[in-house]
C-alpha cells in the first residue's frame, strides 16, 4: 500500500524550499509518495467551497508535514481541519509553539514516521457562528489558536457586551476581545496578558484587549459553556472578527459573536514525549534555576572553608594581644 505525505511550506523564502527538497529526498527514499501543496490562498470566513477546494489530496495522505513556523501550521490546519489527517510539524520559524521538530531533527522526524513511530494527539478549536444585522442566516467559522473582534478603525474604542450562557456579564470600550482555546493561549492571548493554559485543559480563554473598565480580567469558562461578544448599537466603530489572524469578517454595530469549543478537534502527529511543561520551558527560554536558588548558590562557594595551613608551610606571625 502506497503511504504518502503531503507538504506544506512558504514557497517563497529560500530557507523553506531548501527544507523542502531535503524532506522531498528523505522521504522518497524511506519509501513514501509526496504531493506539495503550493496554493497560498487562505480559506475564507464561512465559504465552505473554498475549504473543500483547499483540501484536494489531503484525506489520501496519511500525514500533512508542515515546513515553517507557527503561522504556516495555522495554514497547513485550514487543510485538514474536519479531516482524520494529522499535522507533523517542522520548525523554520522562530518559535514554533505548534512544532514537533526543528529543521536540524528532518532525518530523524521521518525516520520515525517511516516507523510508524508517532503517536496522534487531538487539539479542541473554537467554533464560530456569527449573527448580523440585516442577515437572515448566520456565518460559521472556527479557530485553532483564537477567534480575535478589534477594533476596525484606530482612532476610537469599540464598544462591546460580553454575556456568558446567554446572561450579560460586562460592557465596556476597548481595543478588542480575544477569545482563546488552551492551544492558542500561549500565542495572542499570552500576549495581552493571558495565562498559559495546558493544552489538555478542556476550556475557553476570553481576554479584553486595552479595555476601559474596572472588570477586565481574563475569564475561562467550560467547554459546554458559551461566550458572545455583541458590537453595540452605540459602538462609534464596527469591528473586525478574525480567527486565527487569516479568516477575517466585518462586524458592524449590533453584530453578535458566538464562540464555543468545538465539536471537531486537530489533529497532530506528535514524536516527542517531553511534557508541555519541558516545551514551555524549552520555547519560551523560561530560567529554571531562578535568581534567588542562583544567589544562594554563589554565597554558598564563596564562603571559605575552615582548615589549617597546608602541610609543611610555616604559621603565619601570632595575633598581638591588645591590653584593654
Amino acid at each position: 500500500m502506497t503511504r504518502r505525505v503531503l507538504i506544506v511550506t512558504h514557497g517563497g523564502r529560500p530557507r523553506a524550499v531548501a527544507a523542502m527538497s531535503e524532506a522531498v529526498s528523505e522521504l522518497e527514499s524511506a519509501g513514501f509518495e509526496v504531493t506539495l501543496h503550493d496554493d497560498d490562498l487562505a480559506e475564507t470566513f464561512g465559504d465552505r467551497i473554498s475549504s473543500v477546494r483547499l483540501r484536494e489530496g489531503v484525506a489520501e495522505s496519511e500525514v500533512v508535514m508542515v515546513l515553517g513556523g507557527d503561522g504556516t501550521i495555522l495554514r497547513a490546519a485550514e487543510l485538514t481541519h474536519g479531516t482524520e489527517v494529522p499535522l507533523l510539524g517542522v520548525n523554520l520559524g522562530h518559535v514554533g509553539f505548534l512544532a514537533e521538530s526543528e529543521r536540524e531533527n528532518l532525518h530523524d522526524a521521518v525516520r520515525r514516521l517511516a516507523a510508524h513511530d508517532y503517536v496522534v494527539e487531538e487539539r479542541r478549536v473554537v467554533d464560530v457562528v456569527v449573527h448580523r444585522p440585516g442577515e437572515d442566516e448566520p456565518v460559521t467559522g472556527w479557530a485553532l489558536n483564537e477567534a480575535t473582534i478589534e477594533k476596525g478603525d484606530r482612532e476610537r474604542m469599540l464598544e462591546v457586551g460580553i454575556a456568558v450562557d446567554g446572561r450579560p456579564l460586562s460592557s465596556f470600550g476597548c481595543d478588542g476581545v480575544l477569545v482563546s482555546t488552551a492551544t492558542g493561549s500561549t500565542a495572542h492571548a499570552f500576549s495581552a496578558g493571558g495565562p498559559v493554559m495546558w493544552p489538555d485543559v478542556d476550556a475557553v480563554l476570553l481576554v479584553p484587549l486595552s479595555a476601559h473598565a474596572l472588570f477586565s480580567r481574563p475569564l475561562v469558562i467550560s467547554p459546554r459553556s458559551e461566550y458572545v461578544v455583541e458590537v453595540l448599537e452605540r459602538s462609534p466603530i464596527p469591528g473586525v472578527l478574525t480567527c486565527d489572524g487569516r479568516r477575517s469578517i466585518d462586524l458592524p454595530p449590533g453584530s453578535r459573536v458566538h464562540v464555543r469549543s468545538g465539536a471537531v478537534p486537530l489533529r497532530f502527529a506528535r514524536l516527542m514525549p517531553a511534557p508541555f511543561t519541558d516545551r514551555l520551558v524549552s520555547k519560551f527560554n523560561l530560567p529554571v534555576v531562578g535568581w534567588r536558588q542562583a544567589a544562594d548558590g554563589a554565597a554558598r562557594r564563596s564562603v571559605p572553608t575552615e582548615q589549617g595551613p597546608p602541610e609543611g608551610s610555616s604559621p603565619g606571625p601570632a595575633p598581638v594581644q591588645k591590653e584593654v
